[in-house]
This record gives C-alpha cells, sequence and structure tokens, in this order.
C-alpha cells in the first residue's frame, strides 16, 4: 500500500485525513480542524506528525495548524499559494501543475477556486488518492464562497480525466443530503438510486459514507454531469447551453434546496 489513510472525524461534520506512508514514515494531516481528535489518532497509530497539508483557509480546515506546530516543531505546512497569506504557519506554497514528493510517493497540486479564490486540492497517483477539500463532495460541491459559477466548473472539469479508481476522501460528510438533491435533478439515474439508499443505509448506522470513487461520483454526481440529457431536462435546460450555464444552474437550486 503507498499510502495509508485515517478518517478522523472532527467538529460536527469534517473529516480530518492522516496520510501515512510507510516507508519513510511521514504522516501529514490534511485540512486539521481540531487539535485533539488528530493527536489521539496520531498516538492510536504510532505515527509522528511531519505534514499539515490545507486546501483552502476556512478555519475549519485550519484551526489545528498553529497548536499543531507547537507539538510538532519540525513539521512542515503547505498550503495554496494563491492564498499564502490566509494559511496559518504555513511554510511551503504549492499552486496547480506543483509536484512534490512524500517520502516514495508523489503527490500532484491542482489549483481548484471557487468555494475560495485559492483554493487546491492534492492527488497521489500511485495511491490512486484525492484529497479534495471542499471542492468535490460525495454526490456534491463546494459552496461558491469567493469564486464564480465558471471558475468551480473550470476546477472540477481538471478532475473528471483522473483515473475511475481515485479514492475521493473529501472534507465533510454531507452525502445524505447531496443524495437528496442529486436525485431531485437526476430522477432518471438507476446508479444514483442504488447509491443513495446504500448511503441511507450507512447514515442510519451513523457510518462514514465517504471515501466514494471518482467513477462513482462521474456517474452519480450532478455537479460533474451538466453535460447529461436528463439532468438537463428536469432543470428546464436544452441541448443548445453551455455546460458552465447547466452548472450555474445546478449550484443554485443546491443552493436553495432544503
Amino acid at each position: 500500500m503507498a499510502l495509508q489513510v485515517e478518517r478522523v472525524p472532527c467538529l460536527s461534520d469534517n473529516y480530518v485525513w492522516l496520510v501515512h506512508e510507510p516507508l519513510s514514515k511521514l504522516t501529514a494531516v490534511v485540512d486539521p480542524a481540531e487539535v485533539q481528535p488528530v493527536v489521539a489518532a496520531l498516538k492510536s497509530k504510532g505515527w509522528q506528525l511531519s505534514h499539515i497539508w490545507n486546501t483552502h483557509h476556512h478555519w475549519d480546515h485550519t484551526g489545528g495548524n498553529k497548536q499543531l506546530k507547537q507539538l510538532f516543531p519540525d513539521i512542515q505546512v503547505l498550503g495554496p499559494a494563491a492564498d499564502k497569506a490566509r494559511i496559518p504557519a504555513i511554510d511551503v506554497a504549492v499552486a496547480d501543475g506543483g509536484t512534490f514528493q512524500f517520502g516514495g510517493v508523489e503527490v500532484r497540486v491542482f489549483d481548484t477556486p471557487g468555494h475560495t479564490r485559492g483554493h487546491i486540492v492534492f492527488w497521489a497517483p500511485q495511491a490512486s488518492a484525492l484529497f479534495s477539500g471542499d471542492t468535490l463532495f460525495a454526490l456534491g460541491c463546494g459552496r461558491l464562497f469567493e469564486g464564480s459559477p465558471a471558475q468551480m466548473w473550470h476546477s472540477l472539469s481538471k478532475l473528471l480525466p483522473l483515473p475511475d479508481e481515485t479514492q475521493v476522501f473529501c472534507a465533510h460528510e454531507y452525502t445524505q443530503n447531496n443524495a437528496r438533491f442529486a436525485v431531485s435533478v437526476d430522477p432518471g439515474n438507476a446508479v444514483l438510486r442504488l447509491r443513495k439508499d446504500e448511503i441511507d443505509k450507512l447514515r442510519a448506522q451513523g457510518l462514514p459514507t465517504v471515501p466514494s470513487s471518482l467513477g462513482e461520483e462521474k456517474a452519480t454526481n450532478p455537479f460533474l454531469r451538466p453535460h447529461d440529457a436528463g439532468i438537463r431536462s428536469c432543470l428546464g435546460v436544452g441541448p443548445e447551453a453551455s455546460d458552465v450555464e447547466v452548472f450555474t444552474r445546478l449550484r443554485h437550486a443546491k443552493d436553495n434546496f432544503h
């Protein structure tokens, strides 16, 4: 296994990820919202923290940065170059097309603005792992706090060519509500309905729905499928509309979905 990934639930619905490269024994934490759950998880695994990877500046993704750096003074904090002024304790700024070595594993960086103006995601091809922060969720995508629909669609489009087996380690347990919305705009998608049933069963048992595979997302996530005729029909949009127009309607509909 190229990387070992451990889920650390934080706050009410955040997922923080511990990423361990067993040969070098390096361990990164992705978007540490809190300190104590991260420290407890490290202790339980016997891992020593070496890195923080931040996808964006929001407090529920960077809230543990400064205290973790106090506890582990030698750690290195990586974050988006486009937003480095808002990343607490940042050491290394990374940007679109950048790569870095994490032990024996190469990690690639994509700029994915939309949710925030400086969002990035981390992709480890050898490990089939994508740490997507608040850009791509299971059956959803992030709200557009600082970017435009066109920016977000462009950002998501960068992820579509990645292999179907890629595991999407997103930052929140939003999947059940996302599934309800997805079915409302894509009611004829039988694969989506089956997935929604499985999600409902998992959540009824208090079990996580993340990670998902990128292949699942390509087949069922409406925000990756604005080209789909069924979704367009449901939204009252014809074939002449651009994917950005359809995506914009989807995001607006989700923002107003209850």
